[in-house]
């Protein structure tokens, strides 16, 4: 199975200009805590989330009103291609034990989110979905 199969497509970003305030407006209105961002022709740049809002920002003082989310976004992110194996990608997530890989096209456009949820509904292998949500799931040591 390929992961254009099993993953949410139509995935809404936000831009790295907006503010945090738009950005969360936005994750209200979808009711989605993770947003990818976008640049010039879709071209994924970073991933904000509700967490990167709290955390980064507002714990530290900024302004959601004028912190852009390029300044709260995380770069780097991982992502898996639409016509990748499944298996790959949940292997990927399994390594990074993150619970969202952004996909791409082969272009390296935007075209859907893998969750778990996509995982264990797309693709009915209750298999592969238990032992990514196991191995996403393994306890970090906490900062102390």
């Amino acid at each position: 199975m390929r992961v254009m199969e099993a993953m949410t497509k139509g995935v809404a970003c936000v831009r790295p200009g907006e503010t945090l305030r738009e950005a969360a407006g936005k994750m209200r209105d979808l009711d989605v805590g993770p947003l990818p961002v976008c640049g010039d022709n879709d071209r994924l740049v970073g991933m904000l989330t509700d967490r990167d809002i709290t955390v980064r920002a507002v714990a530290e003082g900024w302004d959601p009103n004028s912190t852009h989310v390029s300044d709260a976004m995380s770069e780097g992110i991982a992502y898996c291609y639409e016509d990748q194996d499944i298996e790959d990608a949940a292997q990927m997530m399994r390594e990074k034990q993150i619970r969202r890989l952004v996909v791409l096209n082969r272009d390296k456009r935007l075209v859907g989110i893998l969750s778990l949820g996509d995982l264990a509904v797309g693709t009915k292998d209750e298999l592969l979905a238990g032992k990514t949500l196991e191995e996403v799931s393994e306890p970090a040591v906490p900062i102390r």
